[in-house]
This record gives C-alpha cells, structure tokens and sequence, in this order.
C-alpha cells in the first residue's frame, strides 16, 4: 500500500519550490525557519500549492464564531501575486517575510495591496467597504460591542476623512503610507 501511495503522490501535480538559499535570500528567515515552514505547507497541501477553496478552509479555522470566507478571499488574492488562482510556497513565505519581519514601509505596502482589490493603484469607498465588511464578517457575531448596521459605513468615512489628503475620495499608496505613519 506504501507503493501504491507514493505513485499517487508522484502522478499529483507537484510543485517544489526554488532552492531554499534562494529564499533565504531573497526574504527575512533563516534556511531553519524556512525548512519548518515548508514542512507545515507540504501537511496542508500536499501538492505543493493551494487554490483559493483550501485557503479559504484553513483560513476558516482561526475564525470559528464568524464567517472569514471573504477576508480569506482578498488575502488569498494578495497572496497570489502572479494572479493565477494558485498560491506556491515561495508567494507564502514572501508574503509572511513582509508580515511578520518587513520594515513598515514593507508591510503598509503589502496592506494596501490587500486593500486595493481591483489593482488600480487607488483605494476607493466601495473597495474599503468590502474589507470592512469581510472583516465583521469575519470576526463574527461575538464581537463587543454589538455593532450596529451601519457600522462598517461609519469605519469607512473616519478612514477617508484620516488618509484622503486631498479629498479627490481614493486614497493612494503615498496618502496611505503617510496617515498611517502618523
């Protein structure tokens, strides 16, 4: 049966990624840390990449009382950065480089992203909107205190009023990085 399981795992379509001194170099982990990591990935899925249904799953686990399948969507697509549907290992890890050990330009940047859903370079009220919405979503019933319907609207226009310098109603990469870091 160990025969048969192996053939399996060699006819799934496998992606193994670049050298992990390549990675080393190219993010802020040691060849450890990133050995550790692949492991991780390589348990939740096998193949060596991960399509948005089982992102979505994993993702889902860390927010029991809410429904985190829309957050999971947008991360997913900041995530995917070739836009292919797929998320290797090497996206993964660069993306938890800039997360967890990025300089704070780094990690407003890759924030921004997340929020600029359609790409253009601009975040507008509707695109905000929809993160914020993800996020109560996501955060569930369970958040104190009990939020009213307009909520997620009021947390959009206190955003604007802060970011939007010039009052042109997007906010662009600069105005983020500067209202942020005040």
């Amino acid at each position: 049966s160990d025969k048969i399981e192996d053939e399996l795992e060699m006819t799934t379509v496998c992606h193994r990624p670049e050298g992990l001194e390549q990675l080393e170099a190219q993010t802020n982990f040691t060849k450890r840390e990133l050995q550790v990591l692949y492991r991780g990935f390589k348990n939740e899925c096998p193949s060596g990449v991960v399509n948005e249904e089982t992102f979505k799953q994993i993702y889902a686990q860390f927010f029991p009382h809410g429904d985190a399948s829309m957050y999971a969507h947008y991360l997913f697509n900041a995530f995917d950065t070739a836009q292919n549907g797929s998320v290797k290992f090497e996206d993964f890890v660069m993306a938890l480089s800039i997360l967890l050990r990025g300089t704070v330009h780094e990690k407003l940047r890759w924030t921004f992203n997340l929020y600029d859903i359609n790409k253009d370079g601009y975040i507008n009220k509707e695109e905000m909107m929809d993160i914020v919405k993800a996020i109560y979503d996501m955060m569930g019933k369970y958040t104190y205190p009990v939020l009213r319907e307009d909520a997620p609207r009021q947390h959009v226009e206190v955003f604007f009023q802060k970011m939007d310098k010039n009052k042109d109603g997007v906010v662009t990469l600069d105005e983020f990085i500067e209202s942020c870091q005040e």
